[in-house]
């Protein structure tokens, strides 16, 4: 009897917590969208994206052509009262354009972005990152452009040097880390008898060049040359081995010179110090001898 007792109940108990398993997981689950509109349906995919991801980014298309609009429409999960930050980066790397969005009352953003500008003329894929207060609620979207000019063409590292990374410069078979703005980088160079990278870009706006070369490299940077003309603070600022190169609209090059001593100043100078300091001596004697008098 107390066996059959024991036995119905945890029976009971059993089915009681597979009902309220099955009920709480079922809660869980969307239910499916049968016979809704197709609109209904992009809403509910939609929503179940945003369950799971804090921001989200789309475009109208995927491939576009060099005058044409991207439409960029995003949602937030969450607003908190914080703007979308959307930013372009090119096929090489480099940032196309930057920009601000309010985020409406339902959490919904949208801009249009010009694929006509200088800057766009580059064949490739082009990426839509779009950050919402910290990096962890960021998603990105990616487009093809076609028909304009292959990026290949404008930098490609020799056959001979090494593979570089893609935020990368392969200069003389060295890769350097750089990023850069308003611009497009077409060769580097590593000139090792005057300790200098010379980096020829492409700038039809103003820009940043940011460099960062390893102490293999360059030990420290002494200057900085834009077109030919020194650049100082603010324009170029120096952190160590590191360098950021403000530089205006036309600029064709910017050359960074590391600091060192040239080898044959410095065999020339010890000579010179040596005669010098012999000098010196021999003087100092010699005068020493006339004006102490002799007892």
């Amino acid at each position: 009897m107390y066996n059959r007792t024991t036995f119905a109940l945890l029976a009971l108990i059993t089915a009681v917590g597979t009902l309220t398993m099955s009920s709480a997981y079922a809660a869980e689950i969307p239910e499916a969208c049968v016979g809704c509109s197709m609109e209904d349906a992009r809403v509910t995919a939609k929503q179940s994206l945003l369950d799971a991801t804090p921001v989200s980014v789309w475009t109208d298309k995927t491939d576009y052509g060099h005058n044409d609009i991207i439409i960029v429409t995003g949602q937030v999960a969450n607003t908190s009262g914080f703007p979308v930050t959307i930013t372009v980066i090119s096929p090489l790397n480099s940032i196309v354009t930057v920009d601000q969005l309010d985020v409406a009352e339902d959490g919904s953003f949208e801009t249009t972005l010009s694929t006509a500008g200088a800057i766009w003329k580059y064949d490739g894929t082009y990426t839509i990152k779009a950050n919402y207060g910290s990096v962890e609620k960021s998603n990105k979207a990616k487009v093809e452009l076609t028909g304009g000019v292959a990026y290949t063409q404008i930098y490609s590292a020799p056959t001979n040097d090494k593979q570089c990374g893609s935020n990368e410069l392969s200069a003389s078979g060295q890769c350097i880390p750089f990023s850069i703005s308003g611009g497009m980088i077409t060769s580097a160079t590593l000139n090792t008898n005057d300790n200098s990278i010379v980096i020829s870009i492409n700038a039809e706006d103003d820009g940043t060049l940011t460099v960062s070369p390893s102490a293999t490299i360059q030990e420290g940077i002494f200057m900085v040359l834009i077109d030919g003309e020194e650049c100082n603070e603010p324009e170029c600022e120096i952190t160590g081995n590191k360098v950021t190169v403000m530089f205006p609209a036309g600029t064709e090059t910017i050359e960074i010179i590391g600091t060192h001593v040239i080898p044959e100043f410095g065999t020339i100078a010890a000579m010179i110090l040596a005669v010098a300091i012999i000098s010196i001596i021999a003087v100092s004697a010699k005068s020493r001898l006339s004006i102490i008098p002799r007892y």
